[in-house]
């Protein structure tokens, strides 16, 4: 890690010596200059952390070169350093953006602590703003990756609801990425500051989930020897998020209407009313108009959250975006796993977009995340890939109909031995059969799909893998 870069401003040369030597010391890069003039140069071209500068000094007084100073970077630490003090000055300097005023002569202990304390509130404000780029990074709409017309549905209504107050509901299968898609509305919202706070209703116990949400007071049953704020109070101001919101109960299912309605609830035990300030999503995997009709769910509170609906597609409805997704978790892995992967064989990919996923975009992440764990080479291989995804499309090979190629790729004519290479004539085998299937269909890129037996969405990808799309 760098050493933290000090700037000295002072026309006294004794002075830019004495914090030279002294700042060296202590372990800082510390660099002088006579004048604000040349000190400003160097900062327009170089990193600075903290400037010390004086007051008074020629063709630019400290105050100007403060500000100009926290013009080129406003993070640019300043103490002042002057002779000649006045409270009006040391409140002018503090309003421009000094962190601290010192006289001479100062106290060199001093000044070296609020040094210090000066660099520790950098990296606390650097740590602060890294962190918050990781939590948007990680939960914001830059982690929604895909470009299909489904998924392009989706980005433009997340941006043109995140601002209301209104209550959403996002359906869709498990792993389609309903949380992420909360928290890109949370994220691109005038709530993004404020607590995110997730809890998914069918991973608790029945009887701890009214806790969970509302809290409650010392002694409200067995157990409770503290109060506890509920989930429902650390969201004030926030987003809360129900996720399989269709698990919860039907007593639960009343007291939530209530909530919603009135914005107020009650801890358990409570006697009191507390009213909360939240933006409310919820999410369900289940079909919710027929968990209504069979009495699951009650209809007032359906229609209380079912204002505004996402509905996330599944996997299957949006292959093309399996090819982005599979970039992006390649480089979510190779940084946590520390392989340096580049990307994937002809005959894995054909093989992941073959696969039917039911387990939606959650699947597919961990496929490729133990594909980056296992394979030993810098492109992942068919080998690195899970049996059953393998078996899949080997399935779905040998279940096709395909036209009999007319190629020399008979097996009478394969020659195996030294430099037979069986991905080579896979590939030249299935390029001949697509073609022989789309001559057969008459030029109907949907009806060779169907001869073949597969998606026409995978017959597209391979068109355009073999080059043969205008053929």
């Amino acid at each position: 890690m760098a050493k933290p870069r000090i700037i000295i401003v002072d026309d006294e040369r004794d002075m830019r010596d004495f914090l030279e030597i002294m700042l060296r010391k202590e372990g800082y890069e510390a660099l002088s200059f006579p004048t604000p003039v040349e000190a400003l140069g160097f900062c327009k071209e170089n990193r600075c952390d903290l400037v010390l500068t004086d007051l008074k000094m020629p063709g630019m007084t400290g105050l100007e070169f403060l500000k100009a100073v926290k013009e080129l970077d406003s993070s640019t630490l300043v103490i002042m350093i002057t002779a000649y003090a006045s409270v009006d000055t040391a409140v002018e300097a503090m309003k421009a953006g000094a962190f601290d005023y010192f006289t001479k002569p100062f106290n060199i202990d001093e000044i070296k602590l609020n040094i210090r304390k000066a660099l520790r509130l950098r990296n606390l404000e650097n740590e602060n703003k890294l962190l918050k780029d990781d939590i948007k990074t990680r939960f914001g709409f830059v982690n929604m990756v895909g470009m299909s017309t489904a998924m392009s549905e989706v980005y433009q209504l997340i941006v043109s609801i995140a601002k209301s107050k209104t209550n959403v509901f996002i359906t869709g299968e498990s792993g389609t990425g309903k949380e992420v898609a909360a928290r890109a509305i949370c994220y691109e919202s005038d709530r993004k500051d404020e607590p995110f706070v997730a809890i998914n209703c069918g991973a608790i116990p029945e009887n701890l989930l009214e806790s969970e949400l509302f809290g409650h007071q010392k002694g409200a049953f067995t157990g409770a020897v503290s109060n506890k704020e509920g989930l429902v109070e650390q969201a004030d101001g926030g987003t809360l998020f129900l996720d399989e919101l269709t698990e919860m109960p039907l007593h639960l299912q009343v007291k939530l209407l209530r909530f919603i309605q009135e914005r107020k609830f009650r801890r358990v035990g409570g006697t009191t009313d507390i009213s909360v300030d939240i933006r409310l999503i919820a999410a369900s995997n289940r079909n919710l108009e027929a968990e209504v009709k069979a009495g699951r769910f009650r209809e007032d509170l359906f229609y209380r959250l079912n204002v505004i609906r996402v509905d996330m597609p599944s996997l299957r409805e949006r292959k093309e975006d399996i090819p982005l997704l599979i970039r992006h978790f390649l480089d979510k892995y190779n940084k946590e796993i520390g392989k340096s992967i580049s990307g994937v064989s002809d005959a894995a990919m054909a093989s992941l977009m073959d696969y039917n996923y039911q387990g939606n975009v959650r699947e597919l992440e961990n496929i490729v995340e133990r594909a980056v764990a296992l394979e030993p080479s810098g492109v992942i291989t068919i080998e690195s890939l899970p049996a059953h995804v393998r078996a899949a499309a080997k399935a779905e090979l040998q279940t096709s109909t395909y036209p009999t190629p007319r190629s020399e790729l008979g097996s009478a004519n394969l020659k195996l031995g030294d430099g037979f290479d069986l991905e080579k004539t896979v590939e030249e085998f299935e390029r001949a059969t697509i073609l022989e299937a789309v001559k057969e269909a008459g030029g109907s890129k949907k009806r060779a799909a169907e001869l073949l037996g597969m998606s026409f969405r995978s017959l597209r990808y391979k068109l355009s893998k073999y080059g043969i799309e205008g053929e």
